[in-house]
């Protein structure tokens, strides 16, 4: 072989060593395009409200547009189940509360409207804490909850929830077995009709998260009884909780966690809890976020995860004990 052949060949080897090697050096950082963070319910919940919060913060620091696109149905399962489908790459992202964990075991769920709760999805950040509130309206005259336990010994009385096998009606269970009581569950389509007809007197009490609750506390159209959390709540400071009343199982709190679908890469989940744990610290944002009853929590994906699995176990047996099923 001549040099002049020798020099050919070198060069088109080099050529075609750089034309594979292009692609790879032209990938887009991501994001490239628009992102949607998919809520399973309809505007207007706590769960869309802080979306829209969060999706106005990524937009901002990302340089795309971040759209809510709210797919609601079956407990928030349709919208779930639709992100575990959604392509891995980052731009179909769920914001979910803590129905996600716990919302097939009440609904029995099979084939394509399902999901696989544990490993389904790559958590992202687990955004905040929502603290239970037993909370009665002052119809009652309920002004404890030692009040409201003594009256529901000597008959049944209702309390709403927004929806059967929600954290709140689980709650409600785990109080009348530990309280000994039989109180009778209202389940309802949502926080908003659960709330109304407490403030209307047709049901004497609810458990709830506080944000729904809190304009009505002020004027006494509303009052809190107890929280269900490990301590008292920031939120609500002079509300004794269940352990301290001498119920020290009775610690139950709702919450939201950002997920994208299984297979996302590593690098996009580190760029977006990184964004995420930032804009929970904005000071624009945690107001906003107080609004709701939320607490920032934040931290590592696997904080995340961790709360999942947990809450797959504690809430699935409790589901299975009671025979809590969709009406």
């Amino acid at each position: 072989m001549n040099i002049a052949r020798r020099h050919a060949l070198a060069f088109g080897l080099g050529l075609a060593a750089a034309t594979l090697a292009t692609p790879s050096l032209a990938q887009p950082s991501y994001p490239s395009k628009p992102i949607t963070i998919v809520v399973a319910y309809p505007a207007g919940g706590d769960t869309d409200a802080l979306a829209r919060v969060f999706a106005e913060k990524l937009q901002s620091r990302l340089g795309q547009p971040v759209v809510v696109d709210n797919k609601p149905g079956a407990s928030g399962v349709i919208g779930s189940a639709y992100v575990s489908k959604a392509a891995p790459d980052g731009y179909t992202l769920l914001l979910a509360p803590s129905t996600f964990a716990i919302a097939q075991f009440v609904l029995k769920t099979t084939g394509s409207n399902s999901y696989d709760v544990l490993n389904g999805f790559a958590p992202i950040i687990e955004a905040d804490r929502l603290p239970l509130f037993l909370v009665a309206s002052p119809s009652t005259g309920f002004k404890t909850f030692k009040d409201a336990v003594d009256a529901a010994k000597k008959k049944e009385l209702p309390y709403a929830s927004p929806g059967t096998g929600s954290p709140m009606h689980i709650l409600g269970e785990m109080v009348n077995k530990a309280a000994g009581t039989k109180m009778m569950h209202v389940p309802y389509r949502g926080v908003a009709p659960a709330v109304n007809d407490v403030l209307g007197g047709q049901v004497p009490m609810t458990y709830i998260t506080l944000g729904p609750v809190a304009p009505y506390l002020p004027e006494n159209k509303l009052r809190v009884l107890a929280a269900a959390s490990e301590s008292r709540s920031p939120l609500a400071p002079n509300v004794p909780t269940l352990v301290e009343l001498g119920y020290k199982d009775l610690v139950v709190d709702a919450w939201h966690g950002l997920f994208a679908p299984k297979g996302t890469p590593a690098e996009v989940v580190k760029v977006l809890n990184g964004h995420m744990n930032e804009i929970l610290k904005m000071p624009d944002v945690q107001p906003r976020m107080t609004v709701l009853g939320a607490t920032p929590t934040g931290g590592a994906p696997d904080v995340l995860s961790k709360t999942v699995a947990a809450d797959y176990q504690r809430f699935g047996k409790l589901i299975k004990d009671f025979g809590i099923q969709a009406d």
